[in-house]
């Protein structure tokens, strides 16, 4: 399926050359996606980075044995889903009859901390369930969220209810009118026979803690909750074991002349970007990386304000997830939020895109040397 792309490129730091000997890097700034529903349907499977994932090559930490126990559960529970689908094996018809509501949890739910590796068992229990691939689907929570947005809720109903397994990435409740609206899918499609696997930062019961209106989301979770088994994943950041926290940023002639020297690379101001990603559904900063080898980001600085530095966690998840290299000048990528942001209740949130970025700055660091 084709992407509408309007692109063009960009001439900061150097002077345009006459002719058409060179072509300089492209900018996200000049982009504007628009992304059919069904491409965001056909999308739900796990990312790039995780293609060619398994069981078989996650490497648990002997020192930590709930991931060694991780893998047995999940191996265990994505074999159980082999045979016919719980309502009967195919695409649930209007006037099929109702399958009866599982009486046990039809879910599991991993819990840990960053980078202990929950995608990628997320991503082999996709992988290991015994079904075609378009009778399972893999998305983050934010993509679930979409596409309710963009199919409508009875419509993403009737589009997953004939699926063997659903798998949510980064499950998590920001606003009251989330929580119901996942609530209620994920009652609906539990009643059809889809089978639930969910990551996460926190436990089920425990979600709501620290947000906005804690009583509605304790008060909707509960309920939620009751569709998992919990699965504890103990251990640390594998992005960070024995490495620094953020290497130190470039200057912006640097980051320029990577820019132009790599094929395929977007070169931005970090303060214009910020300002371009309010103008496009983050459902399409997906598509708004289609073709990028590298992204080239100069005077990054804190973000201005929390809806700024929401969208940009949303965009730092897309490019991790497509492993694209983040070169960039101004401030280190530890130092983009503020303490109060660090602090309050999407913490979770911005940690793991700093844990994210920080990783995609070092795959970024040799194409200075270019």
């Amino acid at each position: 399926m084709s992407t509408s792309l309007s692109t063009s490129g960009s001439t900061y730091g150097r002077p345009p050359i006459a002719g058409p000997a060179e072509v300089g890097p492209q900018a996200l700034c000049a982009r504007e996606p628009r992304v059919p529903a069904e491409r965001l349907v056909a999308e739900m499977v796990p990312p790039p980075r995780f293609d060619s994932v398994r069981f078989d090559t996650y490497n648990p930490d002997p020192g930590q044995p709930s991931q060694s126990e991780a893998v047995t559960v999940l191996s265990g529970f994505a074999a159980g889903l082999g045979g016919a689908h719980a309502s009967g094996g195919g695409k649930r018809r209007w006037f099929a009859k109702k399958a009866p509501v599982p009486t046990a949890p039809r879910g599991v739910y991993l819990d840990g901390g960053y980078g202990v590796g929950k995608t990628h068992l997320l991503a082999s229990l996709w992988h290991a369930t015994p079904a075609e691939p378009a009778l399972k689907a893999f998305g983050t929570f934010v993509e679930l969220t979409n596409l309710v947005g963009a199919l409508g809720f009875q419509q993403t109903v009737q589009t997953l209810g004939g699926h063997r397994l659903l798998c949510i990435d980064e499950f998590e409740l920001d606003d009251p009118g989330d929580t119901v609206l996942v609530s209620s899918l994920l009652s609906r499609l539990v009643e059809q026979g889809v089978a639930l696997a969910a990551t996460s930062n926190t436990l089920p019961g425990k979600l709501g803690e620290g947000r906005f209106a804690s009583a509605d989301f304790l008060r909707e979770i509960q309920g939620l909750s009751a569709h998992f088994r919990p699965l504890r994943i103990d251990g640390q950041d594998y992005r960070h074991r024995g490495l620094p926290e953020a290497p130190a940023p470039f200057s912006d002639e640097q980051v320029a002349k990577a820019a132009y020297a790599t094929e395929g690379a977007s070169l931005d101001d970090f303060p214009g970007l910020l300002e371009h990603l309010a103008r496009v559904h983050p459902s399409r900063y997906g598509a708004l990386t289609d073709g990028i080898s590298a992204v080239c980001l100069t005077d990054v600085g804190p973000v201005p304000d929390q809806s700024t530095a929401l969208r940009l966690v949303v965009l730092a998840d897309r490019l991790y997830d497509r492993e694209i290299p983040v070169l960039a000048s101004g401030v280190p990528f530890d130092k983009l939020f503020s303490e109060e942001m660090l602090n309050g209740g999407y913490r979770k949130k911005y940690f793991r895109a700093i844990s994210r970025l920080t990783a995609l700055a070092r795959d970024a660091k040799p194409l200075v040397s270019q």
